[in-house]
């Protein structure tokens, strides 16, 4: 009995509303009420699974009373039948527009009106139960999209802790990058810097795809990347390669699956972030705007990592140092809008591009 379905059947006649009652009792728990307003006093109460409703009814009409009840959060979703003596065409549609599940027109047939019920309680009881299955299948492909993520990240990880094992004199240059790119985006967001391109990132996906613009070295020689020295200048040719190898490796992995924003930012870093303001830098020699902003921002990450890192060459340069040498190199080297941002965000992270 408790699993009974619950119907209201409002209706200024009486006689209607007792042969909707013995009609309907036997299978659901009815409730009977004579107009609009003693309806909304017993759905203050109860939420039925169904509403039989009177068109024309003193007070207030039932074209009114559902206009009240398709507002209301907790009554939206309760279908509602019209019962009505108008038998013309444009009072149905007009019911049905409202959003009425069906229209029946008096007088009925208690048999006809136990097969409408009866249809309307079972489309209910199936999209409700279609609503669960959607949400049990949201709920699944959420799990998954998440378990896929984790390994994307856990792969994406584990490539550029590779390529520092190679290169290991950069210690965690990937993830302190990472952090400048962070507060550079930040900065610039509040200083409506370049704000239109950056909003139309997504800067979770962004600053995870960075960990990547230095893939190519993996293609660089030991004898090269290990060098406790300056390298010459044919080894710095070799060296040059890591930017083109490393937008190669992310373009053919485009290739082979969907397009991503997570990629196409990838590969611009690796192609791009060792290319100059004035047109000086490497691999394409690409000057000003020409240089997509992603990899303006990551050369200015990059050479900030660089200065305060201790090397084989040289050692940590100052904080203080290392913003004033980016500074003086605005115009030639970096954009000029975006190492102002950088020397106006620099204090927030000084600590963290120092290393011991």
């Amino acid at each position: 009995m408790a699993n009974r379905r619950k119907i209201v059947i409002t209706d200024d006649d009486p006689i209607i509303l007792k042969l909707t009652r013995n009609t309907l009792m036997d299978a659901y728990d009815v409730f009977t009420v004579p107009d609009a307003l003693k309806l909304f006093q017993l759905l203050e109460r109860c939420v039925p699974d169904l509403i039989l409703l009177d068109v024309l009814m003193p007070g207030m009409s039932g074209y009114e009373a559902i206009r009240i009840l398709k507002q209301d959060e907790r009554t939206c979703d309760i279908p509602v039948v019209f019962l009505t003596s108008r038998s013309d065409v444009d009072s149905e549609i007009e019911g049905l527009n409202l959003g009425a599940a069906d229209y029946l027109s008096k007088p009925f047939s208690p048999y006809l009106l136990l097969k409408r019920v009866e249809m309307q309680v079972q489309l209910e009881r199936q999209k409700r139960e279609l609503k669960d299955l959607n949400e049990n299948l949201r709920h699944i492909v959420e799990q998954k999209v998440g378990t896929i993520l984790k390994l994307q990240r856990s792969v994406i990880r584990t490539v550029s802790d590779l390529v520092e094992c190679r290169d290991d004199v950069t210690g965690t240059h990937v993830a302190r990058t990472e952090h400048v790119l962070r507060l550079l985006c930040e900065e610039m967001l509040a200083k409506n810097v370049y704000r239109n391109v950056i909003q139309t990132w997504d800067l979770n996906l962004f600053l995870q795809s960075a960990q990547l613009h230095d893939v190519g070295k993996i293609a660089v020689r030991d004898s090269i990347l290990l060098k406790k020295g300056k390298l010459t200048a044919e080894e710095f040719d070799e060296m040059k390669k890591h930017t083109t190898f490393g937008e190669q490796v992310i373009e053919k992995i485009q290739r082979e699956t969907e397009e991503s924003a997570f990629l196409t930012h990838a590969r611009i870093m690796a192609g791009t972030h060792h290319e100059r303001w004035d047109g000086s830098g490497y691999p394409k020699g690409i000057a000003g705007p020409e240089i997509p902003l992603q990899g303006r921002l990551m050369a200015l990450s990059d050479v900030y990592d660089a200065l305060v890192s201790v090397r084989p060459y040289k050692p940590a340069l100052p904080h203080d140092h290392a913003v004033r040498i980016i500074s003086e190199e605005s115009g030639r080297q970096f954009d000029p809008l975006l190492t102002q941002v950088f020397v106006a965000a620099s204090d927030r992270f000084a600590d963290k591009g120092q290393v011991a």
